[in-house]
């Protein structure tokens, strides 16, 4: 009776440490991205972590679907609830498909935010863009007339999916701001599914139907990539540009051979770093993220939430033959 005594004694005790150290736990966020494999989702996963390790105590679960389907990130969602995680941010490939999944992380308790491509507003606290969308739309048409003689001619778009919250509000933009770039006309918009493979075949297919385009937009850095490697492939470095949104790291080589002349991101890996920061203050309750209020985002300063539940981080950046080689080293 004696060791029965001692061996519940001992079993409560572990109980209690192991309740002690479950309180203790850390944060944890789950980082959903588009799909794994993608060099824009890696960089922003390598803010996250970054912002993990200063904030401390904080787990970031960086996942993914293999492919860019609402089905494969729902899948995502609901093992990220069965693991009972803190927090969710995702890069949403439809902003509606996905929002039942969230909500009921939600009632659950998950704090859910949406990043990069946003989520319907009832399927999330707030959206972090990576820019305004006004002045993206307004950059990738400044990068095409910039890649035109005289700024006048035709050009293409080469998107990612047809449902990409992100892609369709920049391509939007682009066509509401046509009429402030005179000259400038644009010929169709193709889909690649944010798949290189599929990305190379619509580009050259797309040049192939409409001879006269000579700039193809790629507001997608799988896009961006892909309609460079064809128009080397294809011998038309010259005769047809590419520009668009890219990693510096992966057009380095289109710099270099003139595929194109310049393009634009923002830092994906201050993306993810932002997006780690606020999803923390959420869960750590120190923020709301409800319109009008603002959140801390450690070395991005305070990050403030508009009157539609939006925030922007920071206007997009140009890179040319001029800062290629020291960007490129970076992401």
């Amino acid at each position: 009776m004696k060791f029965a005594k001692k061996l519940a004694i001992g079993v409560a005790f572990a109980v209690a440490v192991m309740a002690g150290s479950a309180s203790a736990k850390d944060i944890k966020i789950g980082l959903v991205v588009k799909s794994l494999g993608n060099g824009f989702f890696d960089a922003a996963n390598k803010g996250a972590q970054e912002a993990a390790k200063e904030l401390g105590g904080v787990e970031v679960i960086y996942t993914g679907p293999t492919s860019t389907t609402a089905e494969g990130q729902i899948e995502v969602i609901n093992s990220l609830i069965a693991q009972g995680v803190d927090a969710i941010a995702i890069s949403a490939n439809d902003p509606d498909a996905v929002v039942p999944a969230l909500k009921k992380a939600a009632q659950r308790g998950i704090k859910v935010i949406s990043w990069d491509s946003g989520v319907a507003p009832e399927g999330r606290i707030l959206q972090l863009n990576p820019s305004s969308n006004e002045l993206i739309g307004k950059m990738c048409l400044t990068l095409v007339k910039d890649h035109l003689e005289g700024g006048k001619g035709d050009f293409a778009i080469l998107s990612a999916t047809t449902t990409s919250t992100n892609q369709n509000i920049w391509i939007d933009q682009m066509k509401k701001q046509l009429k402030d770039f005179a000259g400038l006309n644009l010929v169709t918009t193709v889909y690649g599914d944010d798949l290189s493979d599929k990305s190379y075949r619509e580009a050259e297919g797309l040049l192939k139907s409409n001879p006269n385009v000579k700039v193809i937009v790629a507001p997608t850095t799988v896009g961006v990539l892909a309609a460079s490697k064809v128009v080397e492939d294809k011998g038309l470095v010259g005769k047809v540009y590419v520009t668009g949104l890219g990693l510096p790291s992966e057009m380095a080589g289109a710099i270099k051979s003139g595929a194109t002349k310049e393009f634009a991101i923002w830092n994906p890996i201050d993306l993810g770093y932002s997006a780690t920061q606020i999803a923390y203050h959420l869960v750590k309750g120190d923020a709301d993220g409800k319109p009008g209020t603002e959140i801390e985002a450690g070395r991005m300063g305070k990050i403030k939430i508009d009157d539609k539940g939006e925030a922007a981080m920071s206007d997009p950046f140009v890179y040319n033959a001029s800062n290629i080689d020291q960007f490129s080293k970076v992401f």
